[in-house]
């Protein structure tokens, strides 16, 4: 009786490399991490504390109690562009996912575009993230109040930024040593993140003291929205929730370093989702069931780390902050992480400056050391605008999530246009595929993804410029600055860098090392023209 061997747990399965053939790849870095891996790397991305102890007060105070039903609508919007990215991510488990899908499924320039959108927006994502270390550190002590009091006028600004930094620093140490211990610390993070949620929870229910009917209430926030009433008032709360369901597509850019990716990736991107979907929305509902009043300002002030120290009390309320201030510290690490796989893999095709430096892979740790080190910089340096100007830092992390929710659109688009023209071909061989609802899906993801970043992007004061001094230009900011990183990022790449473009050759799949070594030929990895002439297929 024939059989057939199966690798051993936590080995490499024999197909992990075969889909780097396509784009002309050979495998380096280093396949070490396993199912519970990649799904860590979701998670922590989107972080169930992090993102609604960092962004309740301003759903609440835009929309009041009723703003909770954003979290089910994102979800259903964003769950059906979870479930593109999981089939593409089945068909191809490649560092840089969002850059490398919307280059096969697009074209080149389209990638480029929505990988560069996607690099700027998560190096402003790590800045934003390291931010949050303020609204918990001074609530556990004021002894990490380190500047001022926190009553003068840039003490709360400043200090956030020497927080930050701290942060930016380690997870820029831990990125260069290498995806193992970047692995180690998150996959501990997310399990104490994990079991913090579910206590949360727990003690939020035995601490009840009104019925989920809160959810129906408004607090007359709908009050100055014109015509729109409040659903004007809703659309701006959503936002609190649009700024946290993303960064799933994480578990397939750390593919390359992935057991069986193919399987693993999309599993992670599916539960990475469901997972914050039901246990975000669960301790949004019982906060605001369990909470002493609905009344006063610390509710839209000071958000969920006061509910929290209300219910639970100074002693568990503090603990809780504790576990609060791990999940920040491993979303920091997961989009530090994310954000260095995307500047390796459009290094790698030669498709940013000083490329051959960014694409080199540490021998010793067998990652992308510099990559790790000048995202750091760049995020610091993002930073030092919230000292003296909170404003205009709101206004660039607002940018951050815009580009994002662009860069998913630069993917999910010309899937939907695949599809309809009959060329999309999804994995086979059992692995993760829509099937028949793949076209209904994508319809939903694309619309979606269009109406949201319409909705953030949406040139309101009380977003962009909800307080003194009053300026076009932070209202407008959004508008202008995304404008300003597309076409200005775009510009470049079309006069300078696509005439340069190409799988550098240090990291190109060499044809007949291959086929001696499996016995197959695989496709031929793209050639770069020969500057100064530009391909007239580039055109």
């Amino acid at each position: 009786m024939a059989t057939t061997e199966q690798p051993p747990s936590g080995a490499q399965h024999p197909r992990d490399d075969a889909e780097l053939a396509e784009f002309g790849y050979k495998p380096e870095l280093k396949r070490t991490l396993g199912n519970f891996h990649t799904f860590a790397a979701g998670i922590s991305y989107i972080s169930i504390l992090t993102g609604t102890f960092q962004l309740f007060y301003f759903g609440y105070g835009s929309g009041g109690p009723a703003y909770w039903w954003s979290w089910p609508m994102v979800f259903v919007g964003q769950f059906m562009v979870a479930l593109c990215f999981a089939e593409l991510a089945a068909r191809y488990p490649v560092a840089g996912s969002v850059y490398n899908w919307s280059k096969k499924i697009g074209n080149p320039h389209l990638g480029w575009l929505a990988g560069w959108m996607m690099l700027i927006a998560s190096i402003v994502s790590i800045a934003a993230v390291a931010l949050a270390y303020q609204l918990t550190l001074p609530q556990i002590s004021d002894v990490f109040q380190i500047v001022g009091d926190g009553t003068g006028t840039y003490d709360v600004a400043t200090n956030a930024v020497i927080l930050a930094a701290v942060l930016i620093l380690f997870t820029t140490l831990v990125n260069a040593f290498g995806v193992k211990l970047m692995a180690t610390i998150n996959t501990a993070g997310v399990f104490i993140e994990l079991v913090a949620t579910v206590v949360l929870i727990v003690l939020f229910a035995v601490h009840i003291t009104r019925g989920p009917q809160v959810v129906m209430e408004t607090n007359g926030t709908g009050e100055g929205y014109g015509g729109a009433g409040y659903l004007g008032a809703f659309l701006v709360a959503s936002l609190a929730s649009a700024y946290v369901m993303y960064g799933f597509d994480t578990a397939a850019s750390l593919g390359e370093e992935s057991l069986d990716p193919t399987r693993n990736a999309p599993r992670a991107i599916i539960r990475a989702i469901i997972a914050s979907f039901v246990l975000g929305g669960l301790i949004l509902l019982l906060a605001l069931m369990s909470v002493s009043s609905l009344k006063g300002e610390k509710l839209s002030t000071d958000g969920l780390q006061y509910v929290v120290l209300d219910v639970l009390g100074p002693t568990a309320g503090k603990a809780m902050l504790w576990c609060v201030l791990i999940a920040v510290t491993v979303c920091a690490l997961a989009v530090h992480t994310a954000a260095i796989r995307l500047a390796f893999a459009m290094a790698r095709d030669n498709n940013l400056p000083a490329s051959t430096l960014l694409a080199k892979v540490s021998p010793r740790f067998q990652t992308p050391v510099l990559p790790a080190v000048i995202i750091g910089i760049l995020a610091l340096a993002i930073l030092v605008v919230n000292i003296r100007q909170p404003q205009i830092f709101t206004v660039v992390t607002s940018i951050g999530i815009i580009m994002i929710y662009l860069a998913y659109l630069g993917v999910t688009g010309p899937m939907l246009w695949a599809r309809l023209r009959g060329t999309w071909q999804p994995a086979g061989d059992g692995r993760f595929s829509l099937g028949r609802w793949g076209l209904l899906v994508n319809i939903v993801a694309v619309v979606w993804g269009a109406g949201m970043t319409l909705n953030l992007i949406w040139p309101r004061a009380s977003v962009y410029n909800a307080a003194e001094p009053f300026h076009w230009y932070l209202r407008w900011g959004a508008v202008l600055f995304v404008g300003v990183i597309a076409g200005g990022g775009f510009a470049y790449y079309w006069f300078v860098q696509r005439h340069r473009t190409g799988v550098l050759a240090e990291h190109r799949l060499e044809v007949a090392e291959t086929e001696s070594e499996t016995g197959t030929t695989p496709p031929a990895p793209p050639t770069p023209p020969a500057p100064p002439v530009a391909s007239p297929a580039a055109d």
